[in-house]
This record gives C-alpha cells, sequence and structure tokens, in this order.
C-alpha cells in the first residue's frame, strides 16, 4: 500500500495544545519498581480472584516515570538499556505476572514506530509519548487476520476484530495490525485507542494473567489517518524484525520473574507456616531433608534460567545498539540465545510454581493464600507459543547450524 509522506497533524489528532503531565525521569528505575512491586503484593492475590482492569496500579505505573524508559533520550525519554527494562519487568513479575505483563508490553509497543515506520514517525511518536506519557498496548496479533484496512473516498479505515490485545484497554495508543486486499504482508498501524468506532471487550477470561485485558477489540469504521500508516525504511532488515526478539526476552523475564516470586512465596511460608511431617524425625519443617533436596533442586534449576536470560538480554542489548548496522548473523544469535533462555525460564517456572505446593503442604492450598495463582499465569503466559517449537529451533541451530527464521514470535 503506497501512502502520503509523513505530515503534521492538526492539533485535535496530535492533542499538542493538551496540557501535558509532570513526569520525573526514574533515576534509578529497578529501585522504583521494587517500590512498586511492595505495594502490588498487598493487592495481588485479591486483585487475582477479581480480574479486570487494574486502574490504580496502572495509573501508579503512569505516574512512576517508567514508562519514559524505553524513549531515547533525544527524544525526552531516560535512554534506559533493555537489560535495564527487562530488570524492572522482572521486579514486577515477582510478585503480579498481569501488571508486569501490561507495563512490558508499553517499551515493545512505543519502538515500533522506530522499526516498522519512517524517521518522521520515529521521532514523532517517541516525542508526543515521552512528552503527553502515553501507555502504549499490544495488538500486534500477527495469527489474527480479521482485521482489515481499505481506502475509501474519505481517506483509511479499519474493520474487523483482533484478539489478545493485552492491555488496550485503559491505553492510550493501540498498534496494530491489518490486512491490506492483494498483500500477504501486514500493515502496522498506530491509532490513539480512544479513536471513534474502537470498542475493548471485557471478553478475557482465562485462567491466568486475569488483569492484562487481553480480550478483543473491534474496530468499526475507524478512521485512520496517513500518517498514522507506517512506512518501513528497510523491509525485512534484521533490525526491522528485532521486535521478535525484544517480545520473547520479555516473556522470558516474566516467566523468571514469576518462578522467582513463587520459590520466594514458598520459602517464606515454610520457614513460618509449615509443619514438619509425623514420620520425618524433625522438629521443624525447614530441617526436613526431603524438603532440603527439593528446595535445593529448583534452586539450581532457577539459577541455570536467570542466568540464560540474563546473557540474552547482553546479548539483546548490544545487538539493538548496532540499530541499522546489524546483521543477520548477530540477529540469529539473538534469536537462538533468546530461545534458550525461554526454554530453560518455561521449564524451571513450571516445576517451581507446581512443586512449591510440596514444599509447604495441604493447608498452603487454602484459597486466602492464592499461591496458585503462580501457576495458572506460568501456564497461561508460556502457552503464547508452544515451548516445542522452541526446542526445534533451537535443535535446528545446533545440529544445522539454522537461526530462527525472523517473524513475529522469533
Amino acid at each position: 500500500m503506497t501512502v502520503t509522506p509523513f505530515i503534521s497533524r492538526s492539533p485535535d489528532l496530535t492533542g499538542q495544545d493538551a496540557p501535558c503531565p509532570e513526569i520525573s525521569l526514574p533515576e534509578n528505575p529497578v529501585a522504583i519498581a521494587q517500590e512498586l512491586a511492595a505495594e502490588f503484593a498487598a493487592t495481588a492475590a485479591e486483585r487475582d480472584r477479581q480480574g479486570g482492569t487494574p486502574q490504580a496500579e496502572r495509573d501508579r505505573i503512569r505516574a512512576s516515570g517508567l514508562l519514559q524508559l524505553a524513549i531515547p533520550t533525544v527524544y525526552g525519554g531516560a535512554g534506559a538499556s533493555w537489560i535495564t527494562v527487562a530488570q524492572v519487568v522482572r521486579e514486577i513479575a515477582k510478585v503480579d505476572a498481569s501488571l508486569a505483563h501490561v507495563f512490558s508490553y508499553h517499551p515493545l509497543g512505543v519502538i515500533i514506530p522506530q522499526l516498522y515506520g519512517s524517521e518522521a514517525q520515529e521521532r514523532y511518536y517517541y516525542s508526543e509519548t515521552a512528552r503527553q506519557n502515553w501507555f502504549w498496548c499490544n495488538a500486534l496479533n500477527p495469527l489474527d487476520r480479521r482485521l482489515a484496512l481499505t481506502r475509501d473516498d474519505s481517506g483509511y479505515r479499519l474493520n474487523g476484530t483482533k484478539s489478545f490485545c493485552s492491555g488496550a484497554k485503559d491505553s492510550d495508543y493501540l498498534p496494530t495490525t491489518a490486512v491490506v486486499a492483494g498483500e500477504e504482508a501486514f500493515t502496522v498501524v498506530v491509532i490513539p485507542t480512544s479513536r471513534a468506532g474502537i470498542t475493548c471487550h471485557d471478553d478475557w477470561d482465562n485462567i491466568g494473567q486475569r488483569q492484562t485485558d487481553s480480550g478483543s477489540v473491534t474496530f468499526n469504521s475507524v478512521t485512520v489517518y496517513p500518517e498514522e500508516i507506517l512506512a518501513p525504511r528497510q523491509p525485512g532488515h534484521p533490525f526491522q524484525t528485532f521486535r521478535a526478539c525484544l517480545a520473547q526476552l520479555n516473556l522470558a523475564n516474566i516467566y523468571v520473574g514469576i518462578a522467582q516470586g513463587a520459590l520466594a512465596a514458598a520459602r517464606d511460608y515454610a520457614q513460618t507456616q509449615t509443619r514438619p511431617w509425623l514420620t520425618s524425625g524433625v522438629e521443624l519443617a525447614t530441617e526436613d531433608p526431603y524438603r532440603l533436596h527439593r528446595f535445593g533442586e529448583l534452586w539450581v534449576s532457577l539459577s541455570g534460567a536467570e542466568a540464560l536470560v540474563d546473557r540474552a538480554a547482553d546479548q539483546v542489548q548490544a545487538a539493538w545498539e548496532q540499530g541499522w548496522s546489524l546483521t543477520e548473523q548477530q540477529r540469529g544469535d539473538c534469536a537462538v540465545a533468546i530461545a534458550t533462555a525461554k526454554v530453560a525460564a518455561t521449564q524451571a517456572g513450571l516445576a517451581i510454581s507446581n512443586q512449591m505446593f510440596d514444599l509447604m503442604g495441604a493447608r498452603a492450598t487454602s484459597r486466602q493464600h492464592g499461591f496458585d495463582r503462580y501457576w495458572r499465569n506460568l501456564r497461561t503466559f508460556t502457552l503464547h507459543d508452544p515451548v516445542d517449537y522452541k526446542l526445534r529451533e533451537v535443535g535446528n541451530w545446533v545440529l544445522n547450524q539454522q537461526y530462527p527464521t525472523p517473524g513475529f514470535y522469533a
């Protein structure tokens, strides 16, 4: 699809005349994330039971300055590394995987104009997001081809539906992928979530990640302006496809955060609430040899996953800094490292979130604790794409030195 060059929008489209919130750039993002996590932890179990939109918590994230992390300093943002972004996401995931999920898709959203758009679109969306503290969501879902972009006498229109639109409700900007008649490749569009004709549905009713608002969004003759249709600078370039690597690294960090939170919860409960088994021959549950063995085993598994995820984050940051000089080999090395880390994080996390009940005992299954949310959240999220296919990608590299095919999931 041919679009007109990027042009300045009128004030009613850009919001440049609207007052902007006074947001300070975070000096210590990880410390801020830890403070927020301490707040979120107090209500995490109850909010998980309720589901719905975590409005108050999203507002706390808005006010924290963390939405500025991935925006380059030249555009008024914090210019944080992906290593720092990953650490922030992991801290939140330790106590609330849903909030980590919603927040993490903001930096993954705000970079979309840089990767898929023109230089002018990159400059505009970064600058305005920094200035107005916009909260981006994720409505890309390349497996869902029900959303169509068409042109009529009045301009461009979006019609159709997108599923798995994480964080769409209460977001400010919505990036999505649309089908254009006669074209196989998606067209990427970014529009305000409040645009007339957009409806975010409350139809997310899954066993986990219950406060991610990952339901569907419908588009009914939604107006799209030419400058909102991203115009790729170098389609198919390794850097243009790099968001998939960032998204996969993000998932691995959330998985590790959930696993860390689950093991910490099991440890605290075992130290304070668990009784020794009647035939154990010990006075304290913390002296039980089987419990000690199991904690050690899970710790080793988690430590390995953490190390692999951290190593992948280092590679991702080094690759990101290459920008449009990134090579296919550098991207491929990142993809393999991330896939390896994601498999390890999945396996360690599922083991911990399941076996934590063996470590705590029967009373830990009481609904009041909400410990089951660790497994439910991780089980739901790890199905994002099958771990068996990640193992196949890694195996194909190990045996045949073939990198994963660049796309939305690799």
